[in-house]
């Protein structure tokens, strides 16, 4: 029987995002705490702050037993825990849960002694496991407006401009398109690239932050396109934000652009609207009988798990069915302990889709991460899988997310923070994976952000029409090097302005797994 968790962890999640469902903590067999918080030395009760510190050192370097409680048991969590020395999280060098994690995730490094975990992170407000579980922005304690649903960027030569909307959101009810320029913020006509100065700090806090904005904006060729008013607002995610059946040499080429990984179903079992988008996209392509796939990932910072799992089924050849789809690879204690934790070794193709593709591309950029990554990586030993693009962001690893608590001495429960620690890696069946460092593509392309979804004119789209064309032979790289000398007003100025998103891989389904 796999060891139980108590009180204390109330989910457990994994970057890469693991499928499923919610990992609850087990009511069975509840443990109360002995006080209101960890004791210290002279046995008086400490702070909540310092109760996080306790749980989420135990959870990681200790083991997972009764939420980082029961440290009679030795199964850390943590995958690089080895290289973590001996801490006291009470330590008055730690003022905070953030300071003493930053200081744990430190020590990994590799052979070349360069830093592995620039991944892990706390989140004291739940939003993220609220978005990726159930598909929801906002409707949470923390966050209960939600956003405006638009993500923006500065191209190198200092505009801003609409990368995509979110359908469903503020800003995609309202129209506004990718390649719009934004030319003033609230009346503020001053917000051109200045390198993290006043301006984009201006700009990342109207668009990221606040309640309400005032956007002015014009089209690619200078169009006035008017001023938008945008209060943020609650919605359901919708990931696809365009699709299309393209007919290329009278060959059926199905196109979708994904830009996130909520899960297929919401913590009550329902199914969410990023699986009735997928179901509908699928079917489309399956009645339109296409024979080429395109997946545009461009901007996908990865979720759930159970997502790249849905797609990767869906996209799969039937004769996938039963076959190796990933493996785990743990911590050397966990690993040994699969059987007591109820922690799967990998996961099989539960069954291909009913698509006949002679190829899949995946569109891909450094903002394509982890659940991403590992979508593409697992179809990789089965099919022609072709990126394009630029080089991924490199994730090859995932959390299992704990959910971490207090409890009073009446019983009463607090929540502290999710804890997202990375704690597995995964590798295909043909035990490829370790990309952290990204993934490569095959064709090379720009991506010029005034270019409208599925437009024949975006350069990833014409490395792709142009194999399918040739039946296999990517364009050679224009003379002169067009990759070298890009429009500056078109392409993104990387890391300018940050993208409202996440890089995670977490998996629910390993949650289930460790309270049964």
């Amino acid at each position: 029987m796999p060891i139980r968790i108590s009180s204390s962890v109330a989910k457990v999640m994994v970057s890469l995002v693991l499928a499923g469902g919610l990992f609850t903590a087990c009511r069975k067999k509840e443990v109360a705490d002995t006080g209101t918080n960890p004791p210290s030395g002279n046995g008086t009760p400490k702070s909540d702050e310092d109760s996080l510190k306790y749980l989420m050192y135990n959870i990681m370097q200790v083991s997972y037993a009764d939420g980082g409680r029961n440290t009679s048991f030795d199964l850390p969590t943590y995958y690089w825990y080895q290289q973590v020395p001996k801490t006291d999280p009470f330590s008055s060098s730690f003022a905070k849960a953030e300071d003493l994690l930053t200081s744990l995730i430190s020590y990994p490094v590799d052979a070349a002694k360069n830093k592995i975990d620039r991944y892990s992170f706390l989140d004291r407000t739940g939003t993220l496991s609220n978005k990726l579980i159930n598909g929801i922005v906002g409707q949470t304690q923390a966050d209960v407006k939600g956003d405006f649903g638009l993500q923006a960027t500065y191209t190198r030569s200092g505009q801003l401009i609409v990368l995509y909307t979110d359908k469903n959101s503020p800003a995609g009810q309202q129209g506004i398109q990718r390649g719009w320029e934004i030319t003033a913020v609230n009346g503020d006509s001053n917000i051109s690239y200045d390198n993290g100065g006043a301006n984009t700090k201006k700009v990342e806090a109207a668009l990221f932050s606040s309640n309400q904005v005032t956007l002015a904006f014009k089209a690619p060729g200078g169009a006035n396109m008017g001023t938008y008013s945008l209060s943020a607002s609650s919605y359901n995610i919708n990931p696809v934000l365009f699709d299309t059946v393209y007919t290329v040499n009278s060959k059926k080429v199905g196109y979708f652009v994904f830009y996130t990984y909520a899960s297929p179903f919401a913590s009550n079992g329902a199914p969410t609207t990023t699986k009735l988008e997928l179901d509908r996209v699928f079917n489309k392509f399956s009645d339109a009988g296409i024979r080429d796939l395109i997946v545009d990932l461009r901007y996908n910072g990865g979720g759930s798990v159970s997502t790249a799992q849905y797609l990767d089924n869906a996209i799969a050849p039937a004769a996938t069915k039963d076959k190796k789809m990933y493996n785990y690879i743990y911590n050397d204690k966990l690993s040994a302990n699969l059987s007591a934790s109820g922690l799967p070794a990998g996961i099989n193709f539960a069954g291909g889709g009913n698509l006949q593709l002679n190829n899949v591309f995946f569109i891909v950029s450094d903002n394509t991460a982890s659940a991403s990554e590992l979508t593409l990586n697992n179809l990789k030993p089965y099919m022609n899988v072709k990126l394009v693009g630029a080089k991924t962001y490199g994730k090859p690893v995932g959390f299992i997310s704990f959910n971490i608590a207090a409890h009073d001495a009446t019983g009463t429960r607090k929540y502290l923070a999710d804890l997202y620690a990375i704690n597995f890696e995964t590798r295909n069946a043909n035990n490829e994976g370790g990309y952290f460092s990204g993934i490569d593509v095959d064709h090379p392309a720009l991506d010029y952000v005034d270019v409208p979804w599925g437009a024949a004119t975006d350069d990833n789209l014409k490395g792709i029409f142009a194999y399918i064309s040739s039946n296999g032979t990517f364009p050679a790289p224009t003379p002169g090097a067009r990759m070298a000398a890009p429009d500056n007003n078109r392409v993104a100025l990387p890391g300018a302005l940050r993208l409202n998103s996440f890089k995670d891989m977490v998996d629910y389904q390993l949650g289930k797994q460790l309270q049964k």
